[in-house]
């Protein structure tokens, strides 16, 4: 076992034929995962490579995006959310080829890197926590990294150096005749909006959402309000509110979307305004401009590199508004309070407008050259 300090580039694993890649999550969780992907693909251009994934990377990406060959659907990683070590491990058996190099870029490996050695894998990679099982190169679990730059710096344990830090994916032209439908007789340009997020804290209240909707038909433009499977009642507030304030007839509500219908939809649109979740990052891989709203620590987990197409507006809140307690000490090392309060309540409609209306200008512009 070899626990990194290097200081430059390793050389390449040998005859690597195959490679299994351990990421379970979300949308964002895996699209932060595609520039280590890709550049696995550089490195090892002869070798299958399978993600270790769920079934929602297995809706998004294959079709889409050409760094893997395969998505293996696993129930869960053993030890996490009660997942049975039977019903994990069982999975597996579809694994059919032998693994040349098994790659962990799921968490500090608690969990996940016994599941990744029960592989057998010829070559292993990953991060770890102190109290994590060791595989054969392994970085300290640091939790305050970014995501695409941690699985950039894991990949890098095989040799592999980034041929892009930015994730994208190609939608099909099924999924833009979907998105169309959804902005249909929208005239101008198509703001979209995405209220959720996997964790209601960080959550923009619905009614500054309303209320950016409301500004942005007042000033020309048209929206279009996305919601995933649940989100029914979260667009209908958003549209109805946004209506008693603007043209009702230039905002569109479109909830239970399937993924072909979300990833159309924000193709097609002009500006996607989100929260930190899966819907926004995957706007930003479909080269969709963003205006978005964080907390300031998951910014450094998170956010988008760049400001020329991806504006972000930060919450400071350090501190549950309940209870108090600290939150930057997040991540395996703390646990969180109970309390599911918006930390992003604070960051104030007019600067996420003018984030909005620059980026709608800008996209206005580029289309009248």
């Amino acid at each position: 076992m070899l626990h990194l300090t290097h200081r430059g580039p390793l050389a390449p694993f040998a005859r690597i034929r195959s490679i299994a890649v351990l990421r379970g999550g979300g949308l964002g969780d895996v699209l932060f995962a595609t520039p280590a992907l890709m550049a696995l693909r550089a490195t090892y251009p002869q070798a299958r490579i399978t993600l270790l994934g769920t079934a929602l990377h297995a809706d998004m990406l294959p079709g889409r995006f050409t760094g893997l060959d395969q998505v293996l659907v696993l129930p869960g990683v053993p030890g996490e959310n009660g997942i049975d070590d039977a019903d994990a491990y069982a999975a597996l058996d579809h694994l059919s080829e032998t693994v040349d190099l098994g790659v962990q870029i799921h968490g500090g490996g608690r969990n996940s890197n016994p599941f990744l050695l029960r592989l057998g894998a010829r070559h292993t990679v990953g991060t770890s926590t102190p109290d994590a099982a060791g595989l054969e190169r392994s970085i300290d679990y640091v939790y305050y990294q970014h995501e695409i730059l941690r699985a950039l710096e894991v990949v890098s344990l095989a040799g592999a150096s980034p041929v892009t830090l930015e994730p994208s994916i190609a939608p099909t032209p099924a999924d833009l005749d979907a998105g169309q439908r959804l902005a249909a007789d929208l005239p101008g340009p198509v703001l979209a909006l995405h209220p959720g997020a996997s964790d209601p804290r960080r959550r923009w209240p619905r009614a500054h959402f309303a209320q950016v909707a409301a500004w942005a038909v007042n000033a020309g433009a048209s929206v279009v309000v996305l919601g995933g499977p649940g989100e029914n009642r979260a667009v209908a507030e958003i549209v109805n509110a946004a209506g008693r304030l603007s043209d009702r007839a230039r905002i569109h509500g479109a909830a239970d979307l399937t993924m072909s219908e979300l990833i159309g939809g924000l193709a097609v649109a002009d500006v996607l305004l989100g929260n930190d979740s899966g819907p926004r990052h995957l706007a930003q891989a479909l080269a969709t401009p963003t205006a978005s709203v964080f907390w300031f620590g998951n910014l450094i987990n998170a956010g988008p590199f760049t400001r020329q197409h991806h504006r972000v507006q930060m919450s400071w809140t350090s501190r549950c508004p309940v209870c108090k307690q600290d939150a930057t000490r997040v991540g395996w090392t703390a646990t969180r309070c109970e309390h599911d309060d918006s930390f992003v309540a604070d960051v104030p409609v007019e600067a996420v407008c003018a984030d909005v209306g620059s980026l709608m200008a800008m996209r206005v512009r580029s289309r009248d050259k």
